[in-house]
């Protein structure tokens, strides 16, 4: 199916994600037209039309199909309810099962390990009881996280030597979660791959990633010697991962470098908070290529534009060094249109060196 420049691509979430994406849509000559529940939002300024109701409005969701050519999405939760409503009316790229696996954290643990990949070792926990018995199979220290929603450090408790469970598991409000042991590893970093829907696909140099307080602070390409000799073995993986999903779009891999090689830890079945720098970084960003896979042309080249980039996420009050920053005439700011908040991704700067 090709989607011809002049269409209209229906986005699910109208974050930041969804307002880079409508970006690279509007320079191919698309349209955007967003869903979501709140009346505006990052991607609000750059749509050519907004429709603002809930996931189980199916009236509204009926419209919103009969108004776009093909729907993708900027996050991974989207409620079933609503993809049953669309999936009967208009193409979704990436597909369901993206979505599902993406969605779980034990089933994503689950088809990496499947196809040969790495992980932390991990137990699914759905009481106190499941947990207390992970707890004493993988020891400590341990992370509990949901199995699902949780994002930039949400959803998730530390459990050191003497911990207690109960405290825990009331922590992520008993909620289905998964238990995992810790991880030695030298550098975090991701692979962030595009697949067409002919099988074909192209993947971007991996950046090492830095996180400070379960936030992602920079992502730098290209990583350090240790983590580029795991890179293809990842980016293997990944492929692998996206062929059996028959995934459509970006699919986005996050790894740990460790001595024994590149161990998975999550995944995101979309444009990453990593990929970025791919903005004026590369030939071609993972936007530009999502819309590209969602609408069936031809993929871009990833080649990097310069010979390193750095992308800095602008947290809270550090969004409003903007003037500090359009000073250096090497970086390029981009600010998401958010009210100022702490802890909240306000905006990112890259520089291409």
């Amino acid at each position: 199916m090709i989607v011809r420049p002049g269409a209209t691509i229906g986005i699910l979430g109208g974050g930041q994600l969804g307002r880079m994406l409508a970006i690279a849509a509007a320079q191919l000559g698309y349209r955007s037209h967003v869903f979501a529940p709140e009346d505006s939002g990052p991607a609000t300024e750059v749509s050519a039309a907004w429709t603002a109701a809930g996931y189980d409005d199916s009236a509204a969701l009926a419209a919103f199909a009969a108004a776009v050519d093909v729907v993708t999405y900027e996050f991974e939760n989207v409620p079933p309810v609503a993809l049953d409503r669309l999936e009967a009316l208009v193409p979704i790229r990436p597909g369901r099962r993206s979505l599902e696996v993406a969605g779980s954290r034990p089933l994503e643990k689950g088809l990496v390990r499947q196809l040969g990949g790495q992980t932390a070792p991990f137990r699914p926990v759905t009481s106190l009881a499941e947990l207390t018995a992970a707890l004493a199979e993988i020891g400590t220290p341990a992370i509990l996280k949901t199995a699902s929603l949780g994002y930039d450090g949400k959803g998730q408790v530390r459990l050191q030597d003497g911990a207690d469970p109960a405290a825990a598991w009331a922590a992520v409000g008993g909620a289905p979660s998964v238990l995992e042991g810790f991880v030695r590893f030298a550098a975090e970093f991701s692979v962030i791959l595009c697949r067409a829907a002919d099988g074909t696909s192209v993947a971007w140099d991996v950046p090492a990633n830095v996180h400070e307080q379960g936030i992602l602070a920079t992502s730098t390409v290209p990583a350090p010697d240790f983590v580029l000799a795991q890179a293809d073995a990842a980016i293997a993986l990944a492929r692998t991962v996206a062929d059996e999903l028959q995934h459509i779009g970006v699919l986005t891999l996050e790894f740990f470098a460790t001595d024994s090689g590149p161990v998975f830890n999550e995944m995101a079945p979309r444009v990453h908070n990593s990929g970025h720098w791919t903005i004026e970084g590369a030939v071609t960003s993972q936007f530009e290529n999502h819309v590209r896979a969602v609408c069936g042309l031809p993929l871009g080249s990833t080649a990097r534009t310069g010979a390193t980039a750095r992308m800095t996420n602008l947290i809270g009050a550090e969004a409003e060094r903007w003037a500090e920053i359009l000073a250096d005439p090497a970086a390029k700011l981009h600010l998401y249109g958010k009210t100022v908040r702490p802890g909240r991704k306000m905006g990112h700067v890259t520089r291409i060196g």
